[in-house]
C-alpha cells in the first residue's frame, strides 16, 4: 500500500472513533492542545526559524514570508484560538424538528461530521493547529499537506498535538501530516475518494486552481481576496479613513486586506486629499483610475479594464465612481466574493449594499479586516469559501458538517 493510501485509510479508521466521543472528552483534548503549544512554543519557533531561513535563501515573497513568520503572539494566537473552539458548542448530535407526515411518521435533522478533511496548504504554519482543532472539535479526521516552506513548523505544532492524543488515548491519525511536500504525493491525495470527503486548499490562486482541476474529491474553493472599501456620499470621512488605513496597511500579506478603494463622486474632492496624504505616510503604492489620479502624486493610471489584482502588499487601486449603482458595478466586476464594505451614515444605503453585493462577508462601516473565523466569533477558521457549496465565507464548527435525516415510525408502510 502506497504511503498515501495508508495515512488516508488510517485517518477514515481514526475519524470513526473520533466520532464517538462526547463533548467533554474533546474539549478536554482541545485544551491540553492549548497548553501544549505555549509549553513547546521555543521549539515551534526553532522548527519556524529553519523555515524562515529557507524562505529567505529561495527568495519569496515580503507576504509569503510574513504569512510563514511565527511570533511567540502568533502562537499565543493559536492556543487561544483553540480554547475558542473549546468555549463554542459543538455542533456534532446537533438535532433540529422538521414535521410529522399525516401518515405519522416524524421527522427530523441531526448533524453528523464530514468525515476525512484534507487541508492542502502553503506557507502557513498556523493552519495545522487551526485545522487540527476545527476538526477534532466537530468530530472529523483531518489530513494536512503543507507546502515546503512550512514543513519544520508545521512537524513541529503537529507533534505537539500528537504527543496530546496519545496522552488521552485518541489515536493520532485523527490528525495526520504529510511529511513528505512532494507534488506527486499531493496528486495522489487528490484522488482519494474512499477516504477522504472534502478538500480545502489554502494558498495562491494558482495552488486552487491547480487543485479544483485535478481532484476527484469534493474542493471547497477560495481564490483570492480582492476586498473594496466603497465611501458612500453619506459617509463619515474619519471612520472612512480609518477604516482605509486598517482595511490596507494593519497587515497586508492576507486575504481580507483591502486592495480596491471606491469613492462616491460627490465626496470625492473632499475625501481623496485625506486618502493622498494618509496613504503617501504609510508608503502605498497608489493605481488610480484617469479621474482621481490628480488627487495623487506619481499614481499610476489604470484602464478600466485593469482593476482586480491582489495586491498582497502597499499597494491599493483607487476608483471614482458616479454613484452607489456604479460601485456595485464594479464590485459585481472585480471583486472575488471575499470580503466588501461600505462607509455610510445612512443606515438604509448600508443596509441595500449588503442585500445586494455578492461576497461571503459584506460590511458596513466595519474593516475588512474583521472577516475572520475568529474575529467573527468562529474561534479559528478552516478556510473562507468563496465558492457557495457547501459553505461561504469563514468556515468554523458547523461548516464542517453537514446533515442526515431522522425518521421514527411505529410501522407505517409506503401505499
Amino acid at each position: 500500500m502506497s504511503l498515501i493510501k495508508e495515512l488516508s485509510k488510517g485517518a477514515a479508521k481514526a475519524a470513526k472513533k473520533l466520532a464517538l466521543l462526547s463533548t467533554a472528552q474533546k474539549n478536554r483534548v482541545l485544551s491540553a492542545m492549548a497548553q501544549g503549544l505555549r509549553e513547546q512554543q521555543a521549539t515551534i519557533l526553532e522548527a519556524n526559524k529553519l523555515d524562515l531561513d529557507a524562505a529567505h535563501n529561495a527568495g519569496l515573497s515580503p507576504a509569503m514570508i510574513d504569512r510563514l513568520t511565527l511570533t511567540p503572539d502568533r502562537i499565543e494566537a493559536m492556543a487561544q484560538g483553540i480554547e475558542t473552539i473549546v468555549s463554542l458548542p459543538d455542533p456534532v448530535g446537533a438535532t433540529r424538528e422538521l414535521c410529522t407526515r399525516p401518515n405519522g411518521i416524524h421527522i427530523r435533522k441531526m448533524r453528523v461530521p464530514l468525515g476525512v478533511v484534507c487541508m492542502i496548504y502553503e506557507a502557513r504554519p498556523n493552519v495545522t493547529a487551526d485545522a487540527g482543532a476545527l476538526c477534532f472539535k466537530s468530530g472529523n479526521g483531518v489530513i494536512l499537506r503543507g507546502g515546503k516552506e512550512a514543513l519544520q513548523s508545521s512537524l513541529a505544532i503537529a507533534s505537539v498535538l500528537h504527543q496530546v492524543l496519545e496522552t488521552h488515548g485518541v489515536p493520532k491519525d485523527v490528525i495526520t501530516v504529510v511529511p513528505d511536500p512532494d507534488r506527486a504525493l499531493m496528486m495522489e491525495l487528490m484522488q482519494q475518494k474512499d477516504y477522504i470527503d472534502l478538500i480545502i486548499p489554502r494558498g495562491g490562486e494558482g495552488l486552487i486552481n491547480f487543485v479544483t482541476e485535478n481532484s476527484t474529491v469534493p474542493v471547497i474553493q477560495h481564490f483570492k481576496g480582492v476586498c473594496h472599501l466603497y465611501v458612500d456620499k453619506e459617509a463619515d470621512l474619519d471612520v472612512a479613513l480609518s477604516l482605509l488605513l486598517n482595511g490596507k496597511t494593519q497587515r497586508t500579506g492576507v486575504c481580507n486586506a483591502l486592495e480596491g478603494l471606491l469613492v462616491h463622486g460627490e465626496i470625492a474632492a473632499a475625501f481623496l486629499p485625506l486618502v493622498a496624504q494618509a496613504l503617501a505616510d504609510k508608503q502605498v503604492k497608489i493605481n488610480a483610475c484617469q479621474r482621481s489620479s490628480s488627487y495623487f502624486e506619481n499614481a499610476t493610471i489604470l484602464a478600466d479594464d485593469e482593476f482586480g489584482e491582489e495586491y498582497l502588499s502597499l499597494e491599493i487601486a483607487v476608483r471614482i465612481v458616479d454613484d452607489f449603482g456604479a460601485a456595485l458595478d464594479h464590485i459585481d466586476a472585480f471583486g472575488s466574493h471575499h470580503t466588501e464594505v461600505i462607509c455610510t451614515t445612512n443606515a438604509q444605503t448600508g443596509a441595500l449594499f449588503q442585500r445586494s453585493v455578492d461576497a461571503s462577508v459584506v460590511m458596513v462601516n466595519a474593516s475588512s479586516r474583521f472577516s475572520d473565523g475568529g474575529e467573527l466569533g468562529l474561534g479559528a477558521e478552516i478556510g473562507i469559501a468563496t465558492s457557495k457549496l457547501h459553505a461561504y465565507g469563514p468556515m468554523g464548527l458547523e461548516s464542517l458538517t453537514t446533515e442526515k435525516y431522522l425518521v421514527d415510525g411505529e410501522g407505517q408502510v409506503r401505499s
